[in-house]
């Protein structure tokens, strides 16, 4: 009897084992099938396209998007779109192999709102609906956001890059999309920071294309694997650059033009010449990391500023100083302008770090000639930049929605 009743014993604790262990599969098999790190970007016209990315922790699966007009987000009638995109897998050392999920989408109609999903394709393996709204046809008003350096590492400090975009968004809450200046984490090779820096900002992050710049945070020794790896940008660079580190675009009344501080920066120089000779937008944006003048100045892309000064570039977005920089109009190295707050007949060129969007504050450096605004305030900040015809309006905000800084450029 009693060795009975060790059998019936033992065969419930192995029943059970069975169950929990079942359990467990069960569990992780539906949480790998789950799009995460989903993010949308402009890759072509902003009026008629979207393109996007999102990992999976499970291989070889579809990369499906989907696509109805509307805000309701209904997948089941006859006038769903369906894109299949491209699926390739990248290695995460510690986090294992991942699948890396690509698609983009065109013919879209300007100035419509879509709801989309994307996933493989089969039932509850698709990500929560989400709309977004396409460009106008005509358009000479609009804004953007403007962060630089979320660089973080742990889950707490991507916690103050989604409130600093919370924030932003409250504030600007018709903005058509971010522009990001580079260092989005602080080791790229760490996939976890990775799934942070998307994780807590993913209301935003899916909704509104994320525009980013290559750090030296982002590109490390000549790689920019993570990186490139989780956005689908426009690959109309520079020759030679890699493939998605430096990108123009176009919104509205403005052209915006992303370059890499961190390699081929001659054959950029050759690139950003004739990308801004050949387009025909009157406000002309730079966006990089380390920008020639931020807390301090930086000689190696003196020759990126005389292209500003001779194409008459209005803004330059700067990063990687971790505190808030603004120049006065600049040209030729030499400050212009009567030193007010408004900026006139593209007399010359500012230049702006936003602060950090993240958890790390520099000391402020030293003032330098060039500064006519500049300070540490150790809070998150971001900004806002309203295009309404022919004037260009700058804020910039802390992170408990306090302006701390205003200028405007006049045409």
């Amino acid at each position: 009897m009693k060795l009975q009743k060790e059998i019936v014993w033992l065969g419930l604790i192995i029943l059970v084992i069975l169950v929990i262990v079942m359990g467990l599969e069960w569990m992780k098999a539906g949480q790998t099938v789950k799009p995460k790190s989903l993010v949308m970007t402009i890759k072509d016209d902003a009026r008629t396209s979207r393109a996007f990315t999102w990992y999976t922790t499970k291989l070889d699966i579809a990369s499906v998007l989907q696509l109805v007009k509307g805000s309701e987000g209904k997948f089941d009638g006859e006038n769903v779109m369906e894109i299949t995109g491209s699926t390739s897998s990248i290695d995460t050392d510690s986090h294992g192999d991942q699948g890396v999920h690509k698609a983009e989408v065109s013919k879209l109609e300007p100035e419509t709102t879509y709801s989309y999903r994307v996933g493989s394709g089969k039932d509850k393996e698709w990500s929560v609906p989400v709309t977004f709204t396409t460009e106008a046809e005509e358009l000479d008003e609009f804004t953007f956001i403007n962060v630089a350096d979320s660089q973080g590492i742990t889950e707490e400090d991507f916690e103050l890059w989604g409130m600093t975009l919370n924030k932003a968004f409250e504030t600007f809450p018709n903005a058509r999309f971010i522009v990001h200046n580079g260092d989005l984490t602080e080791d790229p090779e760490d996939e976890l920071a990775w799934d942070h820096f998307f994780g807590k900002a993913t209301k935003w992050l899916t909704q509104v294309p994320l525009m980013p710049v290559t750090g030296n945070h982002d590109e490390v020794d000549g790689v920019a694997d993570r990186y490139i790896a989780h956005f689908n940008l426009p690959d109309n660079g520079a020759e030679n650059s890699i493939e998605g580190t430096t990108y123009s675009f176009d919104y509205g009344s403005a052209h915006i033009v992303v370059l890499n501080t961190e390699s081929n920066m001659k054959e950029q120089t050759k690139w950003l010449e004739q990308d801004l000779a050949d387009t025909d937008k009157p406000w002309k944006i730079v966006a990089m990391h380390r920008g020639p003048y931020g807390g301090k100045t930086n000689g190696k892309v003196k020759d990126w500023v005389s292209i500003f000064d001779k194409y008459k570039v209005d803004l330059v977005l700067q990063g990687h100083n971790h505190e808030y920089s603004r120049s006065y109009p600049l040209r030729e190295g030499t400050i212009v302008g009567d030193g007010s707050n408004i900026v006139n007949n593209r007399e010359g060129t500012v230049y702006v770090v936003p602060n950090t969007a993240g958890q790390k504050f520099n000391e402020k450096k030293e003032d330098q000639f060039y500064h006519q605004v500049h300070f540490q305030n150790e809070k998150q900040m971001f900004a806002g930049v309203k295009i309404e015809g022919d004037t260009l309006t700058f804020q910039a905000y802390d992170v408990v929605g306090e302006k701390l800084d205003e200028f405007v450029i006049q045409h």
